[in-house]
């Protein structure tokens, strides 16, 4: 090619390219030092972090705040719903993003507040205390060592236990992913760190003069440029950040994009090789112009490639170590075959979603409620030998029916649900043995560490779906507890 054919290649944006994905250590060295950030630094994007958000309501209560610390201590993404922000502050800290709303007001559980879900945990619940107050003098109150007359304070159990837990539920069932399904990337309502993960890798890291860019419009993800095969150019392509940790998406068949492209066959790439110039795993796929479609990849379908050659001796990808995602606009398919529907100028393709698809049905809505919900008029119970709710329903306004209604609204909801009664609840340090068991029959005590404990080991469980179970403490300390055994000795309600 003759020089006069040649375009000016952009060496300030080349550099830029690599800076942004850290290729070149010692300028990411520089920059870290003249604005102040620490060597280790925090903002890596994490897999286990990207990965939705878990929706904690009733955030603030006994239960509920000791679910939070549990969650960003493991490194989930928490959205707390309190009603009062400035409470919630002192209780939670700046570890989880606060949402002002009320599950008793169903206009405040809007779109805005209920995007990008991926579990709801339900630690709501009315307030109880002592008739003579709540004071420091009476907390033996709560270790159900002396019993005081209680009475309900504040909103009313019909309120709270059923009509706020159905208005969460019907919420929730507008806004979690279908079942099997994980949401990896929400544009419609996209984090702080969607927005700065994502990067151009154009041709003129090899010398071409294409450009594109990403940006978010309109509740999409907007990748678009012109693609030029100047300089024996012809790709242009967004990429994320190495994530660290990986996405885990061991047990999916597959990634789903939700796209309207302009008609051209673009390519999405996984990785799981962070060297910049590594392997990558290939996936090409047609657009229908101005129109939105689903694009199903299998990890089955997927080409190990190197700089568009395919390698016939690598692995099928490891589906637990995904550390970024790519999409390209190529002249090229691959070993030197062309892009049929490849064309230079201008391009568009708008991207809704990212999802991992055909994995295992886990919970999404877990709900604290009570035992002994079933108690109140059921023939041959003997009140005498029952716990003071259960004795006193009718005096505390029915807050065992009301949850007992609350528990059936979310049975009926189709949402893959566990449903938690944990007997009387203590301060206690927690760490006991557990006993679950079913029927509504068993009585005892339980920290309220350990109810929290469970509400977050039941998100990875799928033997806990559709299933409701009483739990209580054993007498021993626990050194270690095998969950999948405890859950999977649970029937389903089904």
């Amino acid at each position: 090619m003759s020089d006069k054919n040649r375009s000016q290649w952009d060496l300030g944006r080349f550099v830029q390219t690599l800076t942004y994905f850290e290729v070149i250590p010692l300028v990411n060295w520089i920059q870290d030092l003249f604005q102040g950030r620490s060597k280790d630094r925090q903002d890596k994007p994490d897999g286990a972090k990207q990965v939705g958000v878990i929706l904690v309501a009733g955030a603030t209560g006994g239960v509920g705040k000791r679910v939070v610390r549990r969650l960003v201590a493991q490194g989930y993404k928490v959205r707390s719903l309190v009603r009062d922000i400035e409470k919630a502050r002192t209780i939670l800290g700046d570890s989880t993003d606060l949402v002002v709303a009320d599950i008793t007001k169903p206009e405040t559980l809007t779109p805005l507040v209920m995007a990008n879900i991926q579990a709801v945990i339900c630690c709501t619940a009315v307030r109880v205390q002592p008739v003579e107050g709540d004071t420091p003098e009476r907390e033996k109150y709560y270790q159900g060592v002396k019993f005081y007359q209680p009475e309900i304070v504040g909103d009313t159990p019909d309120n709270v236990e059923y009509r706020g837990v159905k208005n969460l539920v019907e919420a929730a069932a507008k806004s979690l992913p279908k079942a099997g399904e994980k949401l990896l990337f929400d544009f419609t309502n996209p984090s702080t760190e969607v927005k700065n993960i994502w990067g151009a890798v154009d041709d003129v890291v090899m010398g071409g003069v294409s450009e594109s860019n990403i940006q978010l419009v309109e509740g999409t993800a907007l990748f678009a440029g012109n693609v030029s095969t100047a300089n024996s150019g012809g790709f242009a392509s967004v990429r994320t950040k190495n994530f660290s940790p990986a996405f885990n998406l061991t047990g999916y068949e597959g990634i789903e994009l939700r796209v309207r492209g302009d008609g051209k066959r673009y390519k999405f790439f996984l990785r799981t090789d962070t060297r910049w110039d590594g392997v990558g795993y290939s996936y090409s796929f047609d657009t229908v112009a101005n129109t939105w479609i689903d694009v199903r990849i299998p990890f089955a379908d997927l080409i190990p490639v190197f700089r568009a050659k395919t390698l016939q001796d690598s692995p099928p990808i490891d589906a637990s170590k995904i550390s970024s995602f790519q999409l390209m606009l190529s002249k090229f398919e691959y070993d030197g075959e062309l892009n049929p529907h490849f064309s230079t100028g201008g391009f568009t393709l708008q991207l809704e979603s990212i999802k991992a698809y055909g994995g295992e049905t886990l919970p999404q809505f877990i709900l604290v409620s009570s035992a002994g919900v079933t108690r109140p008029g059921r023939p041959g119970i003997n009140l005498e030998e029952e716990p003071p709710a259960v004795r006193l329903n009718d005096q505390l306004g029915g807050i065992l029916t009301w949850k007992l209604r609350g528990e059936d609204s979310l049975r009926e909801s189709g949402i893959p649900y566990t449903i938690i009664r944990p007997c009387a609840l203590t301060e206690e340090p927690g760490g006991k043995s557990l006993i679950f068991e079913q029927g509504d029959n068993i009585r005892g005590k339980i920290s309220r560490e350990d109810v929290a404990e469970i509400c977050v080991q039941v998100l990875q469980q799928p033997q806990a779906c559709n299933v409701t179970f009483e739990v209580k403490e054993g007498e021993n300390h626990a050194n270690s507890i095998d969950w999948q055994r405890l859950f999977s000795q649970l029937i389903s309600d089904n």
